[in-house]
């Protein structure tokens, strides 16, 4: 007997060079490639020939802090160098004339949908300076945009914990709220107590079971010691495949045998690495970390925000920007870079089902490009993305904004 399902996605190529199409039931993926051709479905949906991709991931972005849609904010530089503690008074400082949140959140989600972003992760500050009233904020927007992305959200100490006093008890209540995952920033030079910081972060983790994300700025030696205390207490608490540093800057500015032995940890703890290839900071060596097993995925992090003004929520544009600060050349390495914002990316966010695979969310993307290398580098537009079998996106326009009713 001849199954029936939804949709039918014909003349797609995969990256592996194949063509064939994909059979979508239920928002999943039925069938692919052969074994979805002669199929009987209720709508046939005609890709063109373009190369389908699984949707892209956001691995690491700041959905409140944004000023994306908002009056241009000119950049205020660091009166000696580039100090996180300025940079952060600064973004009060920013906030406090910016337009409503929510209104920014929405204006930036929905740029990262229209380049074809299926997953994210956002940081949101939670911290004795604004209590909850962010993570409600932007919990109410991920409800809103819940049918066209899948979002995490990271409790995330912006003004430290052990220095803001109040933030533990916040950054634990998030969670009652419907928080995804535990944030921390720089235990030691924020906190100045890289065991009084970790004890926190690590503990609100056991007690909710969920996931850490610690962003970590501090170069050179710091930087590499308080990397090694976290994948050394990841181990000890056996939450191998569920920690992730970002930024991690240090990996980049350190001797080539520091570098092995600091990523032969990682890869023992499953900590994975989020970069954001930044233009003026030493970033994780990809290839490198890779070869060691580790796994390095990329995020947008801040866009035209108080710490920088660039950034254009395309993903792929990122991978184009990974490659090009590492210095990747060949099809092998610009595949690294791809794979950095779509498998990497759903492996660092413990996404259990993503991909182009029978099982799957039938959440790709369509695009104008004769393979993957040629992808990265071009960066094409004109892209349609869908999610869970429906159209999202079409020619970097959405088709669908939010699930909010009148």
């Amino acid at each position: 007997m001849t199954q029936t399902f939804d949709a039918l996605f014909e003349n797609a190529r995969f990256a592996d060079g194949t063509s064939g199409a994909i059979a979508v039931d239920a928002g999943r993926i039925a069938a692919i490639g052969e074994a979805a051709r002669g199929a009987t479905v209720r709508t046939v949906v005609d890709l063109g020939d373009t190369l389908v991709v699984p949707g892209f991931v956001e691995g690491h972005i700041h959905l409140d802090t944004s000023f994306y849609g908002d009056a241009w904010k000119p950049h205020k530089p660091c009166t000696a160098g580039f100090d996180v503690h300025e940079r952060v008074e600064f973004q009060r400082q920013n906030m406090a004339t910016a337009a409503p949140m929510d209104e920014r959140a929405r204006s930036q989600l929905e740029l990262c949908i229209s380049h074809g972003t299926t997953h994210m992760r956002s940081h949101v500050m939670v911290d004795g300076t604004v209590g909850l009233k962010p993570l409600e904020t932007i919990l109410a927007v991920r409800e809103q945009y819940r049918d066209v992305i899948d979002i995490q959200l990271v409790a995330f100490p912006q003004n430290g914990i052990l220095a803001c006093p109040g933030t533990a008890e916040l950054l634990d209540a998030a969670f009652d709220l419907g928080c995804d995952v535990i944030g921390g920033l720089d235990p030691a030079s924020f906190d100045r107590d890289v065991k009084g910081h970790l004890d926190i972060v690590f503990g609100i983790a056991e007690k909710r079971g969920v996931p850490i994300d610690l962003h970590l700025h501090d170069g050179h030696l710091l930087g590499i010691f308080q990397i090694e205390e976290i994948a050394a207490r990841t181990r000890a608490l056996g939450m191998e495949g569920k920690v992730v540093v970002s930024h991690a800057y240090a990996l980049g500015d350190v001797s080539a045998d520091i570098l092995a032995r600091t990523a032969d940890k990682l890869a023992a703890a499953g900590v994975a690495i989020m970069t954001n290839a930044p233009g003026d900071h030493p970033f994780p060596p990809v290839l490198a970390l890779r070869k060691a097993g580790v796994t390095v995925f990329g995020g947008s992090d801040n866009i035209r925000d108080s710490w920088w003004p660039y950034g254009d929520g395309d993903m792929l544009g990122r991978a184009m920007m990974i490659g090009y600060r590492s210095g990747f050349y060949t099809d092998q390495e610009l595949a690294a870079a791809f794979d950095a914002v779509t498998e990497a990316g759903a492996r660092a966010l413990g996404l259990e089902s993503y991909g182009l695979r029978v099982g799957a969310p039938a959440d790709f993307v369509a695009l104008e490009a004769a393979h993957v290398p040629e992808a990265v580098v071009a960066v094409p537009g004109g892209r349609r993305a869908f999610k869970a079998g429906r159209a999202v996106t079409t020619d970097g326009k959405l088709l669908q904004r939010t699930t909010r009713t009148a």
